[in-house]
């Protein structure tokens, strides 16, 4: 079914602009209009279907689930509702206060936080197209990984002593309360006319939000696609020396993207030669380890929690780019 792009792109770019298949401009251009209308297509679809079945999240019923399962459960549920959910890591903070306030383990909090920006429906949806489905699991079980990890070291060094005071009084607060078996708010019984009218909304807001960044990330990735010599990055950066993980790493955190911008670029990075592992870890360093999510959270933490989470995210990355890297020839054996 996915041909049809491909045609598509074949007939503008080929036909109806004429221009040279073998061609610089004509390969970039192509690779932009046939990711581009796949991406947009899947997306429109795939949104609309998802968020009908979000329609009735209740999110204080979400925190008082969570709020009672036992704690290694906790990070699992944590980290999977942000995987859920369509938030940047900068949206997901608000959802990080209310959680904290509920009295929900910071660790346990953090694991969504970690979890939220890495993985989403979009970014799910792009790497299906664009890079396979064991592609996409293998990313998916990563950030799920680096969340559920991050969280469970945050809570062995009770971390929570190092919220800012207002912070840490309504987490204190909350986490003494005595927790009854009260039931969960009920989630608002909606007509299938109320769902249709929350799925719409959330496509239009959703695709309103990122169509920029589709634009920007299969732009990029086209331009690296035609006009980047074959091998140039593999020759450069993924000679297989354990440096070039790190490296990729530090290279990703100025470089302030969302999961929707930044996938485009790791298929034309990996198409061009440069290691899987190095190509995740520069990518997630990206999308995760950005300064305006540590901005927010410095009005929430102390410098030594900002820190420790920086430190921890940076060397989940390097240990995800090394391990994949090392196990990408059994992974990714038939991924072209």
């Amino acid at each position: 079914m996915l041909e049809v792009f491909t045609w598509l792109a074949d007939w503008l770019v080929y036909g109806i602009a004429g221009l040279d298949p073998e061609s610089k401009l004509g390969t970039s251009l192509h690779f932009f209009v046939e990711d581009t209308t796949k991406i947009f297509a899947l997306l429109v679809v795939m949104i609309y279907i998802i968020a009908l079945m979000r329609a009735s999240l209740n999110l204080e019923r979400v925190r008082h689930y969570i709020h009672q399962k036992p704690r290694l459960a906790g990070y699992g549920l944590g980290s999977g509702f942000g995987a859920i959910t369509p938030f940047c890591s900068c949206s997901s903070i608000p959802l990080f206060l209310g959680f904290t306030s509920a009295g929900i383990p910071l660790g346990i909090t953090m694991a969504f936080l970690f979890t939220s920006p890495i993985i989403n429906e979009v970014a799910v949806i792009m790497l299906w197209s664009l890079l396979g489905w064991e592609f996409t699991l293998v990313y998916i079980a990563i950030g799920m990984g680096v969340g559920i990890g991050g969280g469970m070291i945050l809570d062995a060094l009770k971390s929570e002593r190092w919220l800012k005071d207002f912070a840490a009084k309504a987490y204190q607060q909350a986490a003494e309360a005595p927790q009854g078996d009260e039931p969960a708010p009920e989630a608002p019984s909606l007509t299938l006319k109320d769902r249709h009218e929350f799925a719409r909304d959330e496509l239009k807001e959703i695709v309103g939000r990122i169509w920029k960044w589709v634009i920007i990330g299969v732009g990029l990735g086209a331009g690296l696609h035609g006009f980047v010599p074959d091998g140039w990055f593999a020759d450069n950066l993924g000679s297989g020396q354990w440096w070039n993980v790190p490296v990729a790493v530090l290279a990703g955190l100025p470089l302030y993207s969302n999961a929707t911008g930044v996938i485009p670029v790791m298929e034309s990075l990996i198409l061009k030669g440069l290691p899987v592992g190095t190509t995740l870890a520069f990518c997630m360093s990206t999308v995760a380890a950005s300064f305006p999510e540590f901005i927010m959270l410095k009005q929430v933490m102390q410098w030594r929690l900002l820190v420790i989470i920086f430190v921890i995210l940076l060397v989940n990355f390097m240990i995800v780019g090394w391990l994949i890297n090392l196990l990408s020839p059994w992974l990714f054996s038939g991924f072209h």
